[in-house]
């Protein structure tokens, strides 16, 4: 069997696992890196520490997950420096995810340089999506010059859930259409074709689509224009507003759906009315995407928030029996593999998602390595 360690470096933080097949060895996350009062001064400290904790005999690789790959990364890639150089032409796509990335990846290198390291992007699972479906109506020319298109976001989680789905249902992931929404802090719908993705949420950044803990998902892009010339705010004021600010956030003060559902079981009015909006805006999406694939073989529901409230799961359905799709009380409650009643037109399922366990897989497949 072979050893894949992967590492998912944030600008503050390192987490990491380390896979000897599909079990996982040792894990571990490193927070707080180069902050006051943390526990190592840099990525280089942080990475050393786990490297001297860990067991790395018989390691064949490290794989990096990398959140912007553009539209020049459509599957795990071995790293090499021109690969580098050109992650780093991505930076202004995702200026606060890929530096992180690209430190983690230039301090592994150098650790350990007889050892291969894989780029595994979340964004390439969607460039199977078709042209239509990531072409924004804006100038041909402005477009093409500045990369503005949809790339999606999750993709290792859409691309396992998925395939997860199809083996659960008994169906082959080739010949199986799945609706997978990936709700956590983060968020987002995505339609699945045969294992391929063909529609996701987020677009260009991991902004719009669905309402998460602190984005505010889509709105109308007026918005931003009215604030910066009626309201005065600055670009980077307004940018920080729909990142950090908006959302669950911003709705009611806190980006914890579980702080949310408290208030709204409370009585709290704007805990209520955010709990509404999130869970119409994926209904809204199913609905999309149920147009979107024509046949839809199950629905499935993965992450933190998508795994673990059965209030959201029953909400963001409801309504939706004429078309086949419900959930039963008891086996959602219960979080079974498949949460609608038996005989469904559309099954509803509860998928964990293990992004960790596909960026190894992914990072074997690019190395031709066997589990």
């Amino acid at each position: 069997m072979s050893r894949v360690l992967v590492l998912n470096s944030g600008s503050s933080s390192v987490k990491y696992r380390l896979f000897d097949g599909a079990a996982t060895v040792a894990k571990g996350l490193v927070e707080r890196i180069g902050e006051s009062g943390g526990e190592v001064a840099d990525h280089r400290a942080a990475l050393q520490g786990i490297m001297d904790e860990i067991d790395l005999e018989g390691l064949a690789a490290v794989g990096h997950r990398v959140v912007h790959g553009g539209a020049e990364f459509t599957g795990p890639t071995v790293i090499d420096d021109a690969v580098v150089a050109r992650v780093e032409a991505l930076v202004p796509l995702a200026p606060l995810h890929n530096p992180a990335a690209l430190t983690g990846i230039e301090v592994a290198r150098k650790l350990l340089p007889d050892v291969p390291q894989v780029a595994v992007f979340d964004t390439a699972f969607h460039a199977t999506i078709p042209p239509e479906g990531v072409t924004w109506a804006i100038d041909k020319s402005l477009a093409e010059r500045w990369q503005i298109r949809r790339y999606g976001f999750h993709g290792t989680s859409h691309a396992y859930v998925s395939r997860r789905t199809a083996q659960l249902l008994g169906r082959d992931p080739a010949e199986t259409n799945v609706i997978t929404l990936h709700l956590g802090n983060g968020a987002s719908a995505c339609a699945v074709e045969g294992g391929r993705s063909v529609a996701t949420s987020m677009g260009m950044s991991p902004l719009p689509g669905l309402v998460m803990g602190t984005r505010s998902g889509d709105i109308d892009p007026t918005v931003i224009f009215h604030l910066h010339r009626v309201a005065g705010l600055p670009l980077d004021e307004i940018e920080n507003s729909l990142t950090r600010h908006g959302g669950l956030q911003g709705m009611t003060g806190v980006n914890d759906l579980r702080s949310v559902l408290e208030r709204r079981t409370a009585g709290d009015p704007d805990a209520t009315l955010a709990f509404d909006v999130y869970c119409r805006r994926i209904r809204e999406y199913v609905g999309a995407y149920l147009a979107v694939l024509g046949r839809v073989d199950a629905i499935t529901f993965t992450a933190g928030v998508g795994e673990n409230s059965p209030v959201v799961r029953a909400a963001s359905l409801s309504g939706l029996d004429p078309l086949g799709i419900s959930v039963d009380p008891e086996r959602n409650e219960r979080r079974d593999e498949v949460i609608s009643p038996h005989g469904a037109r559309i099954p509803v399922c509860v998928v964990p998602t293990d992004e960790e366990l596909e960026i190894a897989d992914q990072s074997r497949t690019a190395l031709s390595l066997s589990r």
